[in-house]
């Protein structure tokens, strides 16, 4: 996956904005203003930070060399998934799918309806 094929597919979630927050580099998408996925502008294939439930981020890590410990993130809660690095895209597209999931999951009741989530 390059970095329009992922841009796309996380514009298409609804809600996701996307921002450069941090600086010009770091493209930030957020579902209702919080943050599920970041990556570099200019070095893409040096990852993708993800959104991972801690247990699934864990037996992620040890299955796939591609996917580490969040860098600059909550190593708990976060992946770095390098994605051009072999990695399937369609388990690439679940890894953005369940951290969009886990970030929307916790919004508030007005929030969920605003953009149509359900659970």
């Amino acid at each position: 996956m390059d970095i329009e094929a992922f841009r796309d597919y996380c514009m298409a979630k609804p809600g996701t904005t996307e921002e450069l927050p941090f600086d010009e580099d770091t493209l930030v998408f957020k579902v209702c203003g919080k943050m599920y996925a970041l990556c570099s502008i200019s070095e893409f294939e040096k990852g993708i930070a993800l959104k991972c439930d801690p247990e699934q981020a864990v037996l992620l890590r040890e299955q796939y060399q591609q996917i580490k410990p969040g860098y600059h993130m909550n190593k708990l809660h976060w992946n770095t998934v390098l994605p051009e690095a072999g990695l399937p895209g369609q388990l690439l597209q679940e890894l953005i799918d369940h951290s969009y999931f886990l970030v929307a999951s916790k919004l508030t009741k007005a929030q969920k309806q605003s953009i149509n989530f359900k659970m």
